[in-house]
């Protein structure tokens, strides 16, 4: 398929709004080169923030991560997290255009936690499944508030950015893997890709840039932190800075005792999310059969060397580290490369 070449100079600027920090990425026009990066930390929360609280704080957050900054334009993409939206699986029967339209609503309507008049629904073809001796089509149904969506767009707009699109996380980060691996090989084979995040994790499977399948788990860097703090008996903040410093440093740099009582911290939290990624990789062989999963891709602001060793002992797929940057010269001050897969998914994004 041919595709025309961008008359724009530079891709919008991914905005990537995370538990614990904002990253702004912008890339060329052509998508060859990156433009401008930018990171910023957040403020912790109280345990009960208000609306206002919240917005107040990826406003500041903004701020701070364009100040001083060359980011060109004002033109955003911003994207949507599994906490703003209701995300399902679900079959109907094989249909097109319009057809398919309804069917899909009316299996919605059934399941989104909210009225109809008040949702924008969307959803993502997933591949044909038999079910008995019919064929039906899977699809990933994506609904949220449309109050939800004029508040994301608000936080841009307080900060003088130009929202043109509206994404969701899942798309941006098969976006980003499809960026990654660009060989036909590679674009005609399975991967699991998992995003540990703060907060949870996304376990999503796809073949090239098309989804398959996505499932959120309730496992994070939060829970690592915890873990530790009870393992090691100390303050939750020490934990945090403990636990940062260490996986953010080179093997060959790490205290071997402190790594140690890490690893064995979060042992038992590792274990649950390996079981969760088992069950989703017999979910694909069982429902999307006739193809093996290739390769784990670990990405996310908590995907390290460490995490990645640990979850490869009990994993059978060849898993390695995601990097958004793979095809593009580095930025020297971008940190852990996967902890850029949502913001760079979303920068990769044509704009009509």
């Amino acid at each position: 398929m041919f595709r025309w070449m961008t008359h724009r100079r530079y891709s919008p600027i991914g905005v990537d709004l995370g538990s614990r920090s904002i990253k702004l990425l912008q890339l060329s026009g052509d998508r060859s080169r990156v433009v401008e990066a930018a990171r910023v930390e957040l403020p912790p929360l109280g345990e009960k923030p208000t609306a206002e609280e919240q917005k107040s704080r990826l406003v500041d957050g903004l701020r701070r991560a364009l100040e001083g900054r060359s980011f060109h334009g004002r033109d955003a993409v911003i994207c949507l997290n599994d906490r703003q939206m209701f995300l399902q699986s679900v079959r109907v029967p094989k249909q097109s255009g319009a057809e398919l339209d309804r069917a899909v609503s009316q299996e919605a309507a059934g399941r989104i936690p909210f009225g109809l008049e008040e949702a924008e629904i969307r959803y993502l073809e997933s591949a044909d499944v038999r079910h008995g001796d019919t064929t039906l089509r899977e699809v990933v149904v994506f609904a949220c508030q449309r109050s939800t969506v004029r508040q994301a767009l608000s936080v841009l707009e307080a900060v003088r950015l130009n929202p043109v699109a509206v994404d969701v996380e899942p798309a941006a980060l098969v976006r980003s893997y499809a960026g990654q691996f660009r060989r036909d090989e590679d674009r005609k084979s399975r991967a699991l890709m998992v995003h540990v995040g703060y907060s949870r994790s996304a376990a999503i499977i796809a073949q090239g840039d098309d989804l398959l399948f996505v499932k959120y788990v309730e496992i994070g860097g939060q829970h690592f932190d915890q873990a530790v703090a009870r393992h090691l008996r100390m303050e939750m903040s020490e934990a945090v800075s403990l636990r940062k410093h260490n996986g953010d440093r080179r093997s060959e740099m790490q205290d071997p005792e402190v790594a140690r009582s890490v690893a064995e911290a979060i042992r038992p939290q590792v274990e649950r999310l390996a079981s969760e990624l088992a069950m989703c990789v017999r979910y694909h062989s069982v429902t999307f059969r006739g193809q093996p999963l290739l390769r784990l891709v670990l990405g996310g602001g908590e995907a390290t060397p460490q995490l990645l060793e640990l979850l490869g002992r009990q994993i059978d797929l060849k898993c390695e580290l995601s990097d958004p940057f793979r095809v593009l010269p580095v930025p020297a001050h971008v940190g852990r490369k996967g902890q850029w897969d949502v913001a760079a998914g979303l920068a990769f994004r044509e704009l009509n």
